[in-house]
């Protein structure tokens, strides 16, 4: 904050005098620094509290609400409360002398020489400020003291009525991390690159940026030339008990760089030149909650921190220079008045999607309220050290079950060993053991009677001998039979399935013998075996 003299030595000589009139100075002479010291001296010895009597009542409401900001308030936000302070140079203050005629409320403050402007760094970057210099504020009353108030100041936010029917708190977060982290193990896939739908029990995509975002931040995937990788730091992830993994994905999004705007539904972030800080959101968000699981109304939030804490996402209280659309409308979103199409939709998708999706709130259509899981990160009350994992299931026909409760660090090294098989919610994890696995077991080091060690400690008890013989025998022989999905030719004389094996236009699409009378075909050259042999004059019927 800014002295008196400092903020005086701004001003242009001519409003230093204009200032110095109204207080009874007459500072003619062109020494600025004389006026300045005079003029600083005579402001430093006002009542401040006897002023404020005297204003006029939107004079005295601008003053109150810089006092109540602890002197500053952002320009734009400022003036779009209580007009504008023209901006003149000498010669047109001295042609159109707006003092005579002020056009709001801060501009008569201006030439009281009770308003400021300057800019100053913020966590946010510089931001241009209206703002009363300190022996000015410190003889203002405490906001709640000022004898005149702007309005009755808004009451806490209210909870409301618990619903009929919600959806209760999930932790499948920390579920599909795992099978995350297994997918980059087995395959280094691209972020970008996989049919996600058949692995993960929520497959939102925004949910699963989420994910991935603070997977990478945490420090469990590395990037890599053929793709993404678990680290160390994510094995030590998955041994912890779910709510610690639950607690440590709260504490990643609380401080991460994943952009919940760019992810509000109805709402689409363009352009460059501008950013908002995603934490800001967060934070107005669960400073607004009173410490309760009672529940709360999503419209009563927005409300309450319009009314309450408008500017938490744009500090300096422009409107006007982001680059976001309703995903149904061309022209962008501007102005104050549009508040309530972004942030006022990005408040509800904060706490019906993160905090939701990490299971630290319960929601319905219309509210919702923190778990206690919530409640404690918000206490700093240590997560449950531990939890009770039953162990996988290994079956005769060598597929696994990992049930829900099962280990997440037991599950992701069965997925090294064995492929997964499509998720089916409310089912058990499935995977099975197949020739392939074990050769890609056996690629990243992982020896055949290291896996039969591990599926038995696993599992808890002796592997069928089903399986024990199945990893063996594999070890021993390789790959022994092989299911292929093929269409079968069948003729009714040798000779025609001759025939196509030698001329040129049919050779190719002709695999294995069947017989004298049967060949195998690939699923893809059908068609074109068709074609070919109608050009030969011979037409083949199909089911297919």
């Amino acid at each position: 904050m800014r002295s008196l003299n400092q903020a005086l030595q701004e001003h242009e000589l001519i409003a230093l005098r204009v200032i110095g009139e109204w207080w009874d100075l007459d500072l003619t002479g062109t020494d600025k620094p004389a006026c300045v010291r005079a003029l600083a001296e005579r402001l430093a010895q006002l009542d401040m509290a006897q002023e404020l009597l005297y204003l006029p009542p939107e004079e005295a409401a601008a003053l109150a609400a810089l006092a109540g900001k602890n002197g500053r308030i952002p320009v734009a936000a400022f003036s779009r409360e209580h007009g504008e302070v023209r901006m003149m140079g000498p010669g047109k203050l001295e042609r159109e002398e707006p003092w005579l005629d002020p056009i709001s409320a801060a501009e008569a403050l201006w030439y009281r020489g009770f308003l400021y402007r300057g800019f100053d760094e913020t966590a946010e970057g510089m931001i241009e400020f209206y703002y009363l210099p300190t022996e000015l504020l410190s003889q203002l009353p405490q906001a709640e003291e000022l004898l005149i108030v702007k309005e009755t100041a808004v009451s806490a936010l209210q909870p409301t009525n618990q619903p009929d029917a919600w959806e209760t708190a999930v932790t499948d977060a920390v579920d599909d991390l795992t099978t995350i982290l297994a997918l980059a193990q087995q395959t280094q896939f691209q972020s970008g690159s996989l049919d996600w739908g058949h692995y993960l029990l929520n497959d939102d995509p925004d949910r699963r940026s989420l994910l991935l975002t603070l997977a990478r931040e945490m420090g469990f995937l590395r990037e890599l030339a053929e793709g993404l990788r678990p680290t160390r730091t994510a094995v030590a992830w998955l041994k912890q008990s779910r709510e610690a993994q639950l607690r440590a994905l709260a504490d990643a999004w609380s401080g991460s760089a994943w952009n919940d705007l760019c992810h509000t539904p109805g709402l689409r972030c363009e352009g460059e030149g501008w950013q908002n800080d995603p934490i800001l959101a967060r934070t107005a968000l669960l400073d607004a909650l009173p410490r309760t699981d009672e529940w709360f109304q999503l419209a009563d939030l927005v409300e309450y921190v319009k009314e309450n804490d408008p500017h938490f996402q744009r500090p300096d209280g422009n409107y006007d220079t982001w680059y976001i659309r309703e995903n149904d409308r061309a022209a962008y979103i501007t102005g104050f008045d549009e508040w309530d199409k972004v942030e006022g939709r990005l408040l509800p998708f904060l706490a019906t999607g993160p905090l939701f999706w990490l299971g630290l709130a319960e929601k319905n259509a219309d509210c919702f309220r923190l778990t206690p899981r919530a409640l404690d990160w918000l206490a700093d009350v240590p997560p449950p050290p531990d939890e009770v994992r039953v162990p996988l299931i290994i079956q005769a026909d060598a597929s696994l079950l990992a049930p829900h409760n099962a280990g997440r660090y037991e599950r992701f090294q069965a997925a090294r060993v064995s492929e997964a098989e499509r998720v089916q919610s409310g089912k058990p994890y499935r995977y099975r053991l197949t020739p392939n696995s074990l050769a890609q077991a056996r690629q990243g080091g992982i020896a055949p009677d290291r896996i039969l060690q591990f599926l038995t400690e696993a599992g808890g008890r002796p592997l069928p001998t089903s399986v024990h013989r199945s990893v063996l025998r594999w070890a021993e022989n390789g790959v022994e039979a092989r299911l292929e999905t093929a269409v079968i030719l069948r003729v009714r004389d040798a000779g025609i399935l001759q025939t196509l094996r030698r001329n040129v236009k049919t050779r190719d699409f002709i695999g294995e013998s069947l017989g004298d009378l049967a060949a195998s075909v690939q699923v893809k050259d059908w068609p074109r075996l068709r074609e070919a042999t109608a050009q030969l004059g011979l037409l083949i019927e199909t089911d297919m």
